[in-house]
């Protein structure tokens, strides 16, 4: 019996001193009571009920890494079998042109292939020939051939310049160099409007954004008119002016990149 008294003691006396820790640490329920509200204080820094609701424009030009030629081969003759064999023979004679002009296999290639009757008027059935089409289609990496690959391939036998298009290789990365300067330009244009009506820019309360890009190259595609702009940014490709083709039927231009976000901020 006296071992047990003994063993109660020691539970009780254990218990008393589990709770008196528990109490005299009044720490542990302050500083959870300092980590929930901090969720609500920021909530209640960024203030919706006033708001200012803004616009910013980039534009950044960069000058084209890649064209698309499509030279088209059109033979006529009196039967199919005819009209094919010229037609090939006639293809050949370009595709290997154009290999001439340093210009990887890989990157010729039979976009379109079409052949179709001859009647001898609209209302006859009557067929009196063929006619085939075939456009080859030639990505360059060297911007400064297009006129000599266009030259050769006429030359050559082609009759036909369906397109000639300018693209960038790496064009995801000028549209979010873009879009970060149209951000940063809408963040600007916010707190300079605030601030002229005696407030600051505070928190970004939603943001929407469009990005597109064109060509801005020959005389239908330059576009001046850029009083909706904020930032216009050029950027240099190799060195400057010697970069320029030289004159001839195709002038390079340059990629315009384009993007727009309207951005809300409150007002402090």
């Amino acid at each position: 019996m006296k071992t047990l008294s003994i063993v109660l003691n020691t539970v009780c006396v254990c218990v008393l001193v589990f709770m008196a820790l528990s109490l005299g640490l009044p720490g542990v329920d302050a500083r959870a009571a300092e980590v929930d509200p901090a969720p609500n204080e920021v909530r209640e820094s960024c203030n919706s009920s006033r708001s200012i609701h803004v616009s910013g424009t980039a534009v950044v030009n960069v000058t084209p890494d890649r064209v698309l030629i499509q030279l088209g081969v059109q033979s006529n003759g009196v039967t199919p079998q005819l009209t094919e064999a010229a037609n090939s023979a006639t293809t050949y004679r370009v595709i290997q042109a154009i290999k001439k002009q340093k210009v990887d296999e890989k990157d010729i290639v039979t976009d379109r292939y079409v052949i179709e009757p001859i009647y001898r008027d609209y209302d006859d059935l009557h067929i009196k020939g063929y006619r085939i089409y075939n456009m080859v289609a030639v990505t360059l990496r060297d911007i400064d051939n297009v006129n000599d690959v266009i030259i050769a391939a006429l030359n050559a036998g082609a009759n036909q310049v369906v397109n000639v298009e300018f693209y960038l290789s790496d064009l995801r990365k000028y549209r979010d160099q873009a879009r970060e300067l149209a951000m940063i330009a809408a963040g600007e244009k916010a707190q300079d409007l605030a601030q002229a009506a005696g407030a600051d820019a505070g928190c970004i309360l939603s943001i929407s954004e469009n990005t597109w890009s064109y060509f801005s190259g020959g005389w239908w595609g330059r576009n001046n008119n850029l009083w909706t702009q904020n930032v216009v940014q050029n950027i240099p490709q190799g060195s400057g002016e010697g970069d320029a083709l030289e004159f001839g039927p195709v002038n390079l231009g340059q990629i315009s990149v384009r993007a727009e976000v309207s951005a809300s901020y409150s007002l402090e």
